[in-house]
């Protein structure tokens, strides 16, 4: 049990894209089903963590405590494992795992996440939680038609108890027109407002003394209040993440908003209706566990026959109903149409990107990411690099970020696997990016990179290459990208060609594809990377090849 001391919506905030968790359960399912979950377990479950390829991340230090902090989080939670007596997945894990409409399963467990709980409850110096926090939260979108991520921050984390959603819905109201009010410098609006409600927030706190954090020895109100803003942020953004497992919502990276999508509203009312707000089982652990780990509760809208009939029939007029047919087999019918218009969506997205009809979209979206200006940059990054990627050449350029039904970037590749594949027949080519920088960028995507080219070499059976892309690339990175360059290392399929770019670089040669007087073809991309490997041979350092590679990428159509 964890003891919560908190004045704001509880919620999970490990791992922080929701779907990381599924390989990491089934792998500890199918290695420590049936075994206590104690020190021992814990360290072996992150020796074989830390050698799949799904894993980013260090858990040296004390890998007992990252298994916790893996294991007992999120999937515990969310009702996904249990871990006393014994470690097991429960039906909804399982569900989790093997499921084709993994959203679905996310949402369930979502809308029974509580607080109180058998598995957290308040401390003496927490406020009174009674509440469901992410039905509450769709709630609060529903009601609004969209929610600002300032407005999920600064109020709907005040919804501690479900029975305060019409004061939550009057402050955001106040907040809305004091606004309005206040047009033209809305960084210095925001920041006295929030200024105000954490001062309501923590009151208690601020006249009793209690200000010092663990972050830090200064005990001063401001710093005090920093912390706790920065904290509110991290909830926030969980939150709209975990929602956005669902499919149910949609995300506007530029408004920074989160909103339902148009065609799951009645689904969205469907449950806002049917599902019991108040928390259960609270002071019984057991019976918590069984509901929170059922695979079927509560009802959705697509439990319900005649209801998904008549949504299928909505949303895809066209198939003939054979009235015969179980609820499962329309289910199975259901998931099939979904996944096959994201596929029709996708194609045609793909068709006007190679006909260069989105190229202004793809670089204002660029020009964005480099300005910090959008909600989820890392997966917006992803993404419109597929894209420029798909605009660049004729190769098959396939992203392995997830896409939502209705082909909107939801959230990033899993981790088992480059960000992007190209196969342009003769050979292949993983694109990787990242918005990390310093020193963190060597020490979370060196390795991985490596890894994810290897692991395409060996199942094409023919040359690859590679292309980090991030804003800024870090020193490490360069020189440990150099040296694979002259590594012969059997374990990554010998020497591994891997060329780092930062993304102002790799913009220039996107924009050069635009104005060639040719379609750039797949021997053009191949020859950058062949003169990659050759300006390492003819160098002993790695400035020199960087700044070597670095002006072939500016010229890379004019050789």
């Amino acid at each position: 049990m964890a003891t919560i001391d908190s004045k704001v919506i509880f919620v999970t905030t490990s791992p922080r894209t929701p779907s990381k968790m599924i390989p990491e359960i089934e792998l500890l399912n199918t290695h420590f089903a049936g075994q206590k979950w104690n020190s021992e377990t814990q360290i072996a479950f992150m020796k074989l963590l830390k050698e799949e390829n799904f894993f980013n991340g260090e858990g040296a230090n004390d890998p007992a405590f990252s298994a916790r902090d893996r294991i007992n989080r999120a999937p515990k939670s969310l009702g996904f494992v249990v871990l006393s007596p014994v470690v097991s997945l429960t039906p909804a894990g399982l569900e989790l795992v093997n499921s084709k409409r993994k959203d679905e399963v996310f949402l369930r467990q979502l809308l029974k996440f509580q607080v109180p709980s058998p598995f957290h409850k308040p401390s003496s110096n927490s406020v009174d939680f009674w509440v469901k926090p992410y039905l509450e939260l769709f709630r609060l979108v529903r009601h609004f038609g969209s929610l600002k991520f300032d407005e999920v921050m600064f109020f709907g984390l005040q919804l501690v108890d479900y029975r305060q959603f019409d004061t939550i819905v009057e402050k955001i109201n106040q907040f809305r027109t004091a606004k309005a009010q206040n047009e033209g410098n809305y960084k210095r609006f925001r920041a006295e407002y929030l200024d105000s409600e954490l001062k309501l927030i923590y009151s208690n706190d601020i006249i009793s003394g209690k200000t010092k954090t663990r972050q830090t020895k200064d005990a001063s109100v401001a710093t005090f209040l920093k912390t706790k803003a920065n904290n509110m942020r991290d909830y926030a953004d969980a939150c709209v993440r975990y929602l956005r497992a669902t499919g149910l919502v949609n995300i506007s990276h530029v408004g920074k908003s989160i909103s339902i999508v148009p065609e799951k509203i009645q689904e969205v009312d469907y449950f806002l209706a049917n599902t019991n707000r108040e928390p259960q089982f609270i002071n019984n652990e057991l019976q918590y566990v069984t509901y929170l780990g059922n695979a079927e509760t509560p009802s959705l809208l697509t439990d319900n026959k005649s209801l998904l009939e008549e949504k299928i029939k909505t949303e895809f007029p066209d198939i003939t109903i054979d009235e015969t047919l179980t609820l499962l087999q329309l289910k199975e019918i259901f998931a099939d149409e979904l996944e096959k218009r994201k596929e029709q969506i996708i194609t045609e997205q793909i068709t006007a990107i190679k006909d260069y009809r989105l190229f202004d979209d793809i670089n204002s979206t660029f020009d964005q990411i480099l300005d910090n200006s959008l909600y989820d940059n890392p997966l917006m990054l992803e993404w419109n690099t597929w894209r420029a990627m798909t605009m660049l050449d004729g190769g098959n350029i396939k992203a392995n970020l997830k896409f939502d039904d209705f082909g909107n970037p939801m959230s990033t590749a899993q981790g088992n696997m480059a960000d992007i594949v190209c196969d342009y027949e003769d050979f292949g080519l993983t694109v990787e990016v990242t918005m990390q920088s310093g020193q963190r960028q060597y020490e979370t995507e060196g390795e991985p990179v490596t890894r994810h080219l290897s692991k395409v070499k060996r199942e094409t059976e023919k040359p690859a290459y590679c292309l980090f892309i991030a804003p800024k690339i870090n020193e490490a990175c360069i020189a440990h990208f150099y040296a694979l360059h002259k590594m012969n290392i059997s374990y990554y399929g010998g020497t591994s060609t891997i060329v780092p770019l930062p993304l102002t670089i790799f913009l220039k040669m996107v924009e050069d594809s635009h104005k060639a007087t040719y379609i750039p073809e797949p021997r053009h991309v191949q020859r950058f990377f062949e003169r990659s490997n050759e300006i390492a041979n003819s160098t002993d350092n790695e400035k020199d090849w960087y700044n070597g590679i670095t002006k072939e990428a500016l010229n890379w159509l004019n050789q």
